[in-house]
């Protein structure tokens, strides 16, 4: 009879450090912990021990802190992250009445409260809340409570009262109006219950007005802020997606801010900021268009520079909205002038622009090949790229223009198209912009003629 194993006292670090330690030896690991637990505490590890298993930045800060920002790129574990401190906090605190906050409650439900990485996902087996859709709530066994609130309905957070909150992609919450920062000062004043109500944010970095006020808050000292980069979780992430977004971004401003979690800031003197293009985003309803036009900045050559292909329309409201950046890097005659095709029909496009200063009428044969039968307006630059996008950013600047959802390549290049005719945005040219700037002065800076009198 094998003898019994003499039990041991085993007191692992409070921060996530013990159990990566190994590196890439993942086997050493396991079989030292193999020596140290039963099976079914060493399951139970694998399980729900996430302070053994997350990075230092998932987890709460050692100092004293009433608001703490995760501010990380893209698949960095963030909503894990803030699911496991909510699992954490209901666990201890039968008291805690915690406030779940993101842009919709479409967003709260789908990702906080059951998605992968969310709070039912983080607490199988593990003192698992109820959910109740129908009431917006999840409760504990303990008696903890969570509600489910809409940053775009600040007057929810009027009246209730909190202990801890969770706000998730607080850069992408809508600001029309106000909206984001009147949510997030309305919750402020919902959080006084218990000794110590604290708010976790969460999100990959935007030049929002609430990211800018968190900022200079953190500066303070009053907002306690961990960082990361989505190459953090490069041991959780498929090798694929990891390789491919790298090829992506890796390198411009955009890259810099979904992968590397920094917040991108404007240049001295282009034509648009972020701050003005974060303003022009639009999430809800978009009034029925008039015109639809596909504009194309078609290549010098396949080897060479992205062909240009963005989508645009024209409201009832006489306000134009950038519906979709279609542009194809580095795509033969043909390759382009098909995804020219599509976005036209996809979007019912009554006009297709192409500018005609590379390749003249061989542009206009290449598109008709490709069955585009809508009309066709082939326009010639007579001035470079900067000076015709100074009348389309005036447009911005006026509330004229809208963007129907964030274009994280075409934004990179227009903030880099500066007054007086430079380009110091990513890539030799800004094809996406041009594109962009053709569409643009299609609906709403092209002469209209006037009637005249031709005789009596």
């Amino acid at each position: 009879m094998p003898a019994k194993r003499k039990p041991r006292i085993w007191e692992p670090p409070s921060r996530g450090t013990w159990l990566r330690r190994f590196g890439e030896d993942a086997d050493a690991a396991r079989e030292k912990l193999g020596g140290m637990l039963e099976p079914h505490e060493l399951a139970a590890l694998g399980s729900y021990y996430w302070q053994g298993w997350a990075r230092d930045e998932q987890l709460p800060p050692e100092e004293a802190w009433r608001i703490w920002l995760i501010c990380a790129g893209r698949g960095f574990g963030k909503t894990r992250a803030g699911a496991e401190w909510v699992r954490d906090v209901a666990r201890h605190d039968g008291k805690a009445r915690i406030a779940l906050v993101s842009a919709s409650l479409t967003e709260v439900r789908n990702v906080m409260v059951e998605g992968d990485s969310g709070v039912l996902a983080a607490a199988p087996g593990a003192l698992p809340p109820a959910f109740e859709p129908s009431l917006r709530r999840l409760t504990w066994e303990n008696g903890a409570i969570a509600w489910l609130y809409s940053a775009g309905e600040p007057d929810s957070l009027r009246g209730p009262q909190h202990s801890h909150a969770w706000c998730d992609e607080i850069a992408k919450w809508d600001n029309s109006n106000e909206r984001a920062m009147m949510a997030w000062n309305n919750l402020q004043l919902t959080m006084r219950l218990g000794e110590t109500p604290r708010v976790l944010a969460t999100t990959t970095p935007r030049l929002a007005p609430l990211m800018v006020h968190l900022t200079e808050e953190a500066k303070r000292g009053r907002v306690v802020v961990a960082r990361g980069r989505t190459h953090d979780n490069a041991a959780i992430l498929p090798a694929d997606y990891l390789r491919a977004m790298v090829e992506q971004f890796d390198g411009g401003s955009f890259g810099r801010q979904e992968l590397d979690g920094e917040m991108a800031g404007a240049i001295e003197g282009a034509l648009w900021s972020r701050a003005l293009l974060e303003r022009c985003r639009v999430s809800g309803a978009i009034p029925d268009a008039r015109r639809v036009v596909v504009a194309v900045d078609p290549p010098a050559s396949a080897t060479g520079d992205a062909c240009g292909i963005v989508v645009a329309e024209l409201g009832a409201d006489r306000i134009a909205t950038v519906r979709a950046d279609c542009s194809t890097p580095q795509a033969s005659p043909e390759q382009w002038a098909r995804a020219v095709a599509v976005a036209a029909r996809a979007w019912g496009a009554d006009r297709v622009v192409a500018e005609a200063n590379q390749g003249g009428e061989m542009v206009a044969s290449v598109l008709r090949a490709a069955d585009v039968t809508l009309p066709l307006r082939l326009v010639h630059a007579s001035r470079g790229k900067a000076a015709r996008a100074e009348p389309v950013a005036a447009l911005y600047e006026a509330g004229r223009v809208r963007h129907a959802g964030l274009f994280g390549a075409l934004e990179d290049q227009l903030c880099g198209l500066m007054a007086g005719g430079s380009y110091q945005g990513p890539g030799r040219s800004p094809d996406r912009a041009d594109a962009l700037v053709w569409a643009l002065t299609e609906l709403m800076l092209k002469p209209k003629s006037e009637p005249r009198v031709r005789g009596l």
